[in-house]
C-alpha cells in the first residue's frame, strides 16, 4: 500500500464560472471547472510537489470523467475515486462577485450527489488511514447521515492514525436542521490541526476572538484561527513559544493581494500550511506559506492557482518583517517569479 504524504477525502464538483459580472439570470455563459474544498487542498499540495491521494464519489457521468481528469492532470491519485452507478456527480453555478456580498450568487445541485453516499462501510478506511495527513472538512459531515457518520469514524481519536487536519468549513445552507454547528464543534475536538475562520466561530458558535475560541477547542494540537486580511493566529502546544499558560500565539499578517476572485483562499491557505508543516517548518513560517498560497488562488478566477515554486515560497518566507509587510501581490505573480528563475538560470 502506498503512503501518500496526504489524503484528502470529499466532494468535489464541476463548477461554471460565469463569462461576466452580474446576475445568475443574466450571465450569458459559463466556463467550466472544478471545486470542491477537499480535492482543491489536494491539487495545491500536489502542485507544490507532496504525495497526494484524493478518495471520494463521484457519478457514472461525463461530470464524473471530467473531475477525475482534471484533479488526476494536478499530479493526485485519484485510484480510490469510486464511481456511483445511481447518483450522479454534483454541480453549482455562481456569480463572478465576492461572496462576502449580498450579489453573490451559488445555486448547487448536489443534492443526492454520489459523494454524498460515502459511508464507513463503503470507503477505504485502511488506505484512507495510510497517509502522514488526512484532511477534511465539514462540508462533507453536512452532506448525509452516511457522511456525518464517516467523518465521526475518521476523527475518533485511536491509536496509530494519521494526523487528522479539519477545516470547519461552516456552511449554513447545506444543513437541514439546527444541529450543525454542536457537530462541527464536536468533529473539529477530534482533530489534530483545526482550521477556522474567525468569523465562521462567531456565526456558528457565538465565539469572538482566537483567545475564546481556542478555550472551545483546547483538544486539537494546532489551531489556526484565520481573520481574512487582518492574517492568522496559530496555537500549537508542541511548538516552543507558540502557546504558553496566558494563550499567547503566533500572528503572522496577510499579504496585500490584488484580489481577483475571493474563492479558493481557505482551501489554499490550509495546503500552504500543512505543506509546511510535512517539511517541519517554524510556526511563522507555516503561516506565512499558508497566505502565500492563498495570494495565489485571490489572483486568478477559479478555485485553482498554479502555486509559487516552493524555492520562490522559501525566499518570500524568510522575508524580514518590514519586509514581509510591504510585500503586495497581483494576478500573474507566480508566473511572472517562475519566468524570472527561468531567465537567471539560463546562460
Amino acid at each position: 500500500m502506498t503512503a501518500f504524504d496526504v489524503v484528502a477525502l470529499g466532494e468535489s464538483m464541476v463548477t461554471f464560472l460565469p463569462s461576466g459580472p452580474g446576475r445568475l439570470a443574466d450571465v450569458p455563459s459559463f466556463e467550466r471547472g472544478i471545486g470542491g474544498a477537499e480535492s482543491n487542498v489536494a491539487c495545491v499540495l500536489a502542485a507544490a510537489g507532496h504525495s497526494v491521494q484524493w478518495v471520494s464519489r463521484v457519478g457514472a457521468d461525463a461530470f464524473g470523467d471530467h473531475l477525475v481528469e482534471a484533479i488526476t492532470a494536478y499530479g493526485v491519485d485519484t485510484s480510490a475515486v469510486r464511481r456511483d452507478p445511481v447518483r450522479p456527480t454534483g454541480i453549482y453555478f455562481r456569480t463572478a462577485g465576492d461572496r462576502a456580498t449580498d450579489a453573490h450568487e451559488v445555486a448547487y445541485y448536489r443534492a443526492g450527489s454520489a459523494a454524498s453516499a460515502m459511508t464507513a462501510d463503503n470507503t477505504d478506511l485502511d488506505a484512507v488511514r495510510s497517509a502522514r495527513v488526512l484532511h477534511l472538512s465539514g462540508i462533507t459531515a453536512a452532506l448525509s447521515d452516511d457522511c456525518l457518520g464517516l467523518l465521526r469514524e475518521l476523527t475518533a481519536r485511536r491509536p496509530g492514525r494519521p494526523l487528522v487536519s479539519f477545516d470547519v468549513n461552516h456552511r449554513p445552507g447545506l444543513w437541514h436542521d439546527t444541529a450543525g454547528p454542536r457537530v462541527l464543534l464536536d468533529l473539529a475536538r477530534g482533530a489534530d490541526v483545526v482550521f477556522v475562520g474567525e468569523d465562521e466561530a462567531r456565526d456558528a458558535w457565538g465565539l469572538r476572538g482566537a483567545q475564546a475560541i481556542r478555550d472551545a477547542l483546547p483538544e486539537p494540537d494546532v489551531l489556526v484561527v484565520k481573520y481574512g486580511k487582518g492574517g492568522a493566529v496559530m496555537f500549537d502546544r508542541d511548538i516552543e513559544g507558540t502557546e504558553d499558560a496566558d494563550g499567547t500565539a503566533t500572528l503572522v499578517r496577510a499579504l496585500r493581494v490584488d484580489v481577483v476572485a475571493a474563492v479558493g483562499a481557505g482551501d489554499a491557505f490550509a495546503a500552504g500550511f500543512l505543506s509546511a508543516t510535512l517539511r517541519g517548518l517554524p510556526a511563522r513560517d507555516r503561516l506565512r506559506h499558508g497566505h502565500l498560497m492563498a495570494a495565489a488562488a485571490l489572483t486568478v478566477p477559479g478555485d485553482l492557482a498554479a502555486p509559487p515554486s516552493r524555492d520562490h515560497a522559501d525566499r518570500l518566507a524568510a522575508l524580514d518583517d518590514e519586509a514581509w509587510g510591504t510585500l503586495r501581490l497581483g494576478p500573474g505573480w507566480t508566473e511572472a517569479v517562475t519566468r524570472a528563475d527561468e531567465e537567471v538560470r539560463t546562460p
